[in-house]
């Protein structure tokens, strides 16, 4: 089968790197194109998956724009189909796998007649995009998409009750190749000596650094912590968030915690990371699509501490192979994290409980089959 991918990011986030695992297994005979250049081609290129960057011009809209702000787009939005439809009749079926992509690939489909595979990655709803991007992504899907991928159930009900149509919808969660995160011990000493927090207890937080990722929130509960905890935070703004990242800091400088929380900024190494946190947390405050960091910290085997909201509460039972908090209750972290802390015995089941759940669930292999079958029935029937 040749695929056309499509991708509006030159920045590796948590759709990106899904589309990563799903593109290998057609490196051979299909193209991941991108709408800008970046770090994610270079991960892109390391896989030998075949890429080409489509335009050095960011299209100007974004979640919350409003219909004149989508309509000045268009300038940009023209050239990229006119560039992208005869690179995508080489190909059999277009996979558009963020929402820009999919007005792009809805688009394209329409002028080349190959199906088109939306991979739904948000919870559509107005807390996260304007009532005109939201309109516009499910017009397109219902009326372009032969299959709507989302990667949980509450992404698939989100975009039913927005007006998605039922029959498009199947939910298929990432996956995850279990082996990487298999880190060995010496490893492990080796990076904890490197960021010197061998004699700490440690609290990690794996995201981009923006509000509704809920660092802020971390950073008061741990001030409401004993004394020998620290955290590291490991992230960065990636979409004009840098006024919160000066904000986390003048937070931990008003807060006293200089020396119990590092800013690591953004890494490659997350297995050895997460491999020298004590507790990894999962902090939004708003309904978490998925929640990738949580599958990988329970690959680790490591606690998780998640905020019980959208794709969260699909991957953590409470105290069986995690704990669920309350989005944005300071008290309620601090007081968990605490008790992990002074009873790190009782932890133990619960992480090891999450390992195995999680590689049992999410593997790879498992799910690329999975979604192999439905691009299969979505190129038959079309």
């Amino acid at each position: 089968m040749k695929i056309l991918f499509l991708d509006q990011s030159g920045k590796p986030g948590g759709a990106e790197l899904c589309l990563l695992d799903i593109a290998k297994p057609y490196q051979h005979t299909s193209l991941v194109t991108l709408f800008t250049d970046g770090d994610f081609k270079t991960l892109l290129e390391k896989s030998n998956i075949p890429v080409q960057i489509l335009t050095n011009q960011t299209i100007k809209t974004h979640k919350q724009s409003n219909l004149l702000q989508g309509l000045t787009s268009l300038s940009q939005i023209i050239p990229l189909i006119i560039k992208l439809t005869p690179i995508a009749r080489k190909y059999d079926l277009i996979y558009a796998n963020t929402q820009k992509a999919l007005v792009i690939g809805a688009l394209t489909s329409l002028l080349t007649q190959r199906p088109l595979v939306y991979h739904l990655h948000d919870i559509l709803c107005t807390t996260h995009f304007s009532k005109t991007n939201l309109h516009l992504a499910i017009t397109l899907a219902n009326r372009f998409a032969s299959l709507v991928i989302a990667n949980s159930q509450a992404s698939q009900t989100a975009f039913i009750k927005a007006g998605g149509n039922p029959n498009l919808v199947q939910v298929v969660y990432n996956g995850f190749n279990c082996q990487k995160y298999q880190i060995a011990d010496n490893i492990t000493q080796q990076t904890k000596q490197q960021l010197e927090i061998t004699d700490k207890f440690v609290i990690g937080h794996f995201s981009r650094l923006a509000p509704w990722k809920g660092q802020h929130i971390l950073i008061a509960a741990l001030a409401k912590c004993p004394p020998q905890i620290t955290a590291i935070l490991v992230g960065d703004a990636l979409f004009g968030e840098h006024d919160y990242v000066q904000q986390l800091h003048q937070q931990v400088a008003d807060l006293g915690l200089e020396n119990r929380v590092k800013f690591l900024g953004f890494r490659h190494d997350i297995p050895q990371l997460m491999a020298t946190c004590d507790v990894i947390t999962h902090t939004s405050t708003s309904p978490e699509p998925f929640g990738r960091v949580i599958v990988e910290a329970m690959l680790c085997g490591k606690p998780v501490i998640a905020a019980q909201a959208g794709g969260a509460v699909e991957l953590v039972a409470h105290g069986k192979t995690g704990f669920l908090v309350t989005p944005g209750n300071i008290e309620e972290l601090a007081h968990t994290i605490t008790q992990c802390y002074k009873h790190p015995e009782n932890i133990i089941a619960i992480a090891n409980q999450g390992r195995i759940r999680a590689s049992q669930k999410f593997d790879l292999q498992h799910i690329n089959q999975q979604i192999s079958q439905l691009l299969h029935q979505a190129l038959n029937t079309d």
